[in-house]
């Protein structure tokens, strides 16, 4: 399955491991790289010496490419690029920011820099900064999303239509048949995050995977628009969310309402009445929690099949 996103990170499948918060760590990133896909770390719940290690034991998992996926709102954030300097990471996921801020000083050091958009305007800005690649990410996914709400399969031809650089669709991709029409919309490649949650490698609670894997249609809504738009299952938390917004709150009434550390509490600690549940809409096609190796091999099984029945319409 050689392409562009394939070349540009030298793995056998376009098929990124997104690296999401409080569920990538070093074991699921090492088995997506060792299956042939590319696994990210998410940086964006680790103190920087927590990401050194992780780095650390990915390399020792892996003689496979994976990188670091760097939420760029996060603090600590001139110590986190500079451990993956250090460290010698060849490749890194931007969100959330600017990809003028760190673009040039990471490609200085030999890094493949790819950048992730919610628009077709910011696929400009990134594509303008110089990175790599881009990945389009659709308001079907989960944890914080764009505001534009455009949906994946919308977004991706309008993003292709004006891109040069390679293009990875992302949000609502959990299957080979979902892969495969995001290539036939101009996608290289894929990010998958939301099944790799129900993955037996990810680092997330046991009981959020369970509640992934018993979502159905509708079990999951974007919502703290005013803050920054997440998309996660409802559940108790969820509901006093909503109550809330019954009582025309302010910004700062929210920010009260949220706390800190309410991700790591639901997905990580699993608590699921009080915690914060990120995961896309695509939790009611996830039937099961399975090995990474075996999902993503699931996954080609399907697209090569798919591809070829599509032969014959």
């Amino acid at each position: 399955m050689e392409n562009s996103i394939t070349k540009l990170f030298n793995i056998k499948y376009p098929i990124i491991q997104a690296g999401m918060i409080w569920n990538s760590g070093w074991r699921l990133a090492s088995a997506v790289s060792n299956a042939g896909g590319l696994g990210l770390l998410g940086a964006g719940s680790m103190y920087p010496e927590v990401l050194r290690e992780h780095i650390i034991k990915c390399k020792k998992a892996t003689t496979k490419p994976f990188g670091v996926n760097v939420p760029m709102l996060y603090p600590d954030i001139d110590k986190i690029i500079d451990i993956i300097i250090e460290e010698g990471v060849k490749i890194i996921f931007t969100s959330a920011g600017n990809p003028k801020t760190y673009t040039s000083k990471l490609k200085e050091h030999g890094i493949t820099v790819v950048h992730v958009v919610s628009s077709v305007k910011f696929a400009l800005k990134a594509q303008e900064a110089g990175v790599d690649a881009i990945v389009a990410e659709g308001f079907e996914a989960g944890g914080h999303n764009g505001r534009e709400e455009t949906t994946t399969f919308t977004l991706i031809p309008m993003v292709k239509e004006q891109l040069n650089v390679p293009l990875i669709a992302a949000g609502g991709v959990a299957t080979g048949r979902g892969m495969l029409a995001a290539m036939v919309l101009g996608a290289d490649g894929v990010q998958v995050g939301s099944r790799f949650v129900a993955s037996e490698e990810s680092s997330s609670h046991r009981a959020f995977k369970q509640m992934v894997v018993d979502a159905k249609e509708g079990d999951t809504q974007l919502t703290l628009k005013e803050l920054a738009p997440v998309r996660m299952l409802k559940n108790k938390f969820f509901d006093s969310v909503m109550e809330l917004y019954k009582t025309n709150p302010t910004k700062d009434d929210l920010i009260k309402h949220l706390g800190r550390a309410r991700a790591k509490r639901g997905m990580f600690e699993g608590d699921l009445d009080e915690g914060e549940l990120e995961i896309g809409q695509i939790a009611g096609l996830i039937h099961d929690i399975k090995p990474a190796a075996e999902i993503l091999n699931d996954m080609i099984l399907e697209f090569k099949k798919a591809k070829e029945e599509v032969v014959f319409l």
